[in-house]
């Protein structure tokens, strides 16, 4: 049974976000798959600004591990590549956002414990774990096509010792042929 399934109202619009549209919403910062706090505050349904109050009285439940702040650079950098973080006044925070890890964002179940935040926690649970699979199955292709491809690279290796190795025997038959057409000297019977 789907989450979607146990969402009644409008917590059922919020829960048909499937789990490619979360998806889209973890990038990868610090070599962490991890997703930001205006994503998260719309995903549970709270302003950004209430989110990082919960976190900040919670603080010592959001180890490094589980949460950072951007820094100005990386933050900067986040809003060249949005489209929707957009430049002006009240487009955007002025203050860098948070990242969560996977853990972070299961800790936020224990900060945020409406019934709308549980159920959104266990879809993006599920997102991160979809991720997961992609990027072990990616890994595992990625093994195949190295192996196929020192393979291929052997193969010329060897091809081209079969054609030498042809070309020796097409030479030495060349030689026997001439060999046996040679005027013969000697005593004839």
């Amino acid at each position: 049974m789907t989450f979607c399934k146990l969402a009644t109202g409008s917590l059922a619009k919020i829960f048909a976000l499937d789990a490619i549209h979360i998806q889209h919403k973890i990038h990868t910062l610090r070599e962490q798959k991890v997703m930001l706090d205006f994503d998260l505050a719309l995903l549970y349904g709270v302003q950004t600004k209430r989110l990082k109050e919960s976190v900040r009285r919670n603080i010592d439940r959001f180890p490094p591990d589980f949460m950072f702040e951007l820094t100005q650079q990386e933050y900067h950098f986040l809003r060249t590549q949005f489209a929707s973080l957009e430049n002006g006044k009240g487009k955007h925070s002025k203050y860098p956002p948070f990242a969560f890890t996977e853990q972070g964002i299961a800790m936020l179940s224990g900060v945020l414990s409406s019934e709308h935040a549980i159920q959104m926690n266990i879809a993006i649970m599920r997102a991160f774990i979809a991720v997961r699979k992609m990027m072990m199955q990616y890994s595992e292709l990625a093994a195949e096509v190295e192996l196929i491809r020192k393979s291929v690279s052997n193969h010329g290796e060897q091809l081209g010792l079969i054609y030498e190795a042809i070309e020796n025997i097409l030479d030495e038959q060349a030689e026997y042929k001439a060999l046996q057409n040679r005027n013969r000297i000697g005593f004839m019977k």
